[in-house]
């Protein structure tokens, strides 16, 4: 395998070259990565590790027909889309055929996707304002986040959906009372960072009646979620009924299977809009010839190796492997998802739903060390994330749970142990040292930006799990 340096001195130059705030997978033992093919990465050594967390790889790594696309394309020509070009029109062409008809217009970028790096993005992120020195901004309203599980109304709520919603007519009144105006409300489909949320039937329906009872535009976002990975749909906002269509629906990392391409698609009354206000979009790199070209690719593979369709199956296939799983581990105290998006939910007490945080950390380390990559999220940091490229199989999904069984069997093993030869031990699971550090380094990091705010469930602050966003 080709390599410039060591692991040692790669590590070395990135902490010198690269700024801190940069963080790596694993930052206590982190992976050197050499090269990937389809769903599996392979480190210096030639180790190979089952990717269950890289959706932006939707179609599978380095997949020779996004590869040869890229190729064909960028040896006859590369230019910004100010020059008339037929991918650009062929790809909005085909986008907006996957869409409901009145989304039709698109707006392409030039990156994979957004994490807030403008201010006017971590404006409205909570994700990313509550880690920091920032406070929330007077125009945006956070709601809460339509949790049927660890949320205000859970599932044994009559009408979860309604009540959800209602949180959001009540801050639009609010906004109202206090002389403001409605501008949006954006929302992933289905939450990821969030903690793999999938909101109650009818969520949708009743917001996006509130919101533009307010004059206000419904913005769904696709970025993480979209491309089919639901299985049943191709987007997943379409998951909510025929009746939900958002007025503007933002989409990236996975329509380039790496290559960073993004788009906004919303309809021709708010582009006709847009345009009147006398601003014009452009983007130097947005809707190039090459970019274009490896989209048209994506949307091929996706339909000719029905990766759509795969994601259905071979999602509920994992599903119920993974139901089996809680009925056998107590650790686990829940299992949500559609299609290849499936969150594990640790918990140390069922009936208090307790974050198994720690726990999670040191999960994902010793999954690791199986040679399967998997990662922890939401706002506790304790739902094991699953949301690998398309071309998953069933042989991987058991392969992923085998490891992850034997794992919490190794571990309620030790628990067993630990709790007779020592009654007074303080925490009875097992932590890998890597873990304890991570944990320690975030919650550190996190005290000293903001004290009242502590990440990892350390803080039992209910604004912790609010992240869907309203602004005036």
């Amino acid at each position: 395998m080709c390599e410039l340096y060591s692991k040692r001195d790669t590590l070395g130059l990135r902490k010198k070259h690269i700024g801190p705030s940069c963080k790596v997978f694993f930052a206590s033992d982190p992976i050197k990565i050499v090269r990937a093919q389809r769903q599996y990465m392979f480190d210096e050594n030639g180790e190979q590790y089952l990717d269950c967390i890289n959706n932006v790889a939707h179609v599978g790594h380095c997949h020779p027909g996004v590869v040869k696309a890229a190729l064909k394309q960028m040896e006859l020509l590369n230019t910004n889309s100010r020059f008339l070009h037929d991918n650009i029109v062929e790809y909005a062409k085909r986008l907006s055929a996957t869409l409901p008809e009145k989304l039709s217009v698109c707006y392409f970028t030039n990156s994979g996707a957004y994490h807030g790096h403008l201010s006017s993005l971590i404006e409205i992120s909570p994700y990313k304002f509550q880690k920091g020195k920032d406070v929330k901004k007077e125009f945006v309203h956070v709601a809460p986040t339509p949790d049927t599980y660890r949320g205000k109304y859970r599932e044994d709520h009559a009408d979860s959906a309604s009540a959800y919603a209602d949180e959001v007519k009540k801050i639009i009144e609010d906004a109202h009372n206090s002389g403001r105006k409605i501008a949006a409300f954006i929302a992933e489909s289905m939450q990821s960072c969030g903690g793999q949320i999938i909101p109650p039937a009818g969520y949708f329906q009743k917001v996006a009646e509130y919101v533009h009872g307010a004059g206000g535009v419904f913005i769904a976002d696709e970025v993480q979620v979209g491309f089919g990975r639901v299985g049943k749909h191709f987007w997943s906002f379409q998951m909510y009924g025929e009746d939900f269509v958002p007025d503007i629906v933002t989409m990236g990392k996975p329509m380039g299977n790496g290559h960073p391409v993004a788009c906004v698609v919303t309809t021709k009354e708010i582009a006709e809009a847009f345009s009147s206000s006398g601003m014009e979009y452009f983007n130097t790199y947005g809707g190039n010839p090459v970019s274009c070209a490896v989209g048209l690719a994506v949307l091929d593979i996706i339909e000719n190796e029905d990766l759509q369709g795969n994601a259905k199956r071979v999602g509920n296939y994992l599903t119920e492997l993974l139901k089996k799983q809680k009925a056998k581990h107590t650790l686990i105290g829940d299992i949500r998802g559609i299609g290849l998006f499936i969150g594990i939910d640790l918990v140390k007490d069922h009936l208090k739903r307790t974050p198994a945080t720690a726990e999670a950390q040191h999960i994902i380390y010793k999954m690791k060390e199986k040679r399967v990559l998997l990662s922890a999220d939401g706002p506790h940091r304790n739902v094991l994330k699953i949301k690998p490229p398309m071309c998953f199989t069933e042989e991987d999904a058991k392969f992923m749970v085998d490891q992850l069984d034997r794992i919490l069997t190794e571990e309620a093993m030790g628990t067993k142990t630990e709790s007779v030869t020592s009654e007074n031990t303080p925490c009875k699971t097992k932590m890998l040292k890597e873990a304890h550090i991570e944990l320690l380094r975030d919650s550190t990091t996190d005290s000293k930006e903001n004290p009242s705010r502590k990440r990892n469930g350390m803080c039992t602050d209910t604004h912790s799990l609010l992240s869907k966003r309203l602004k005036t």
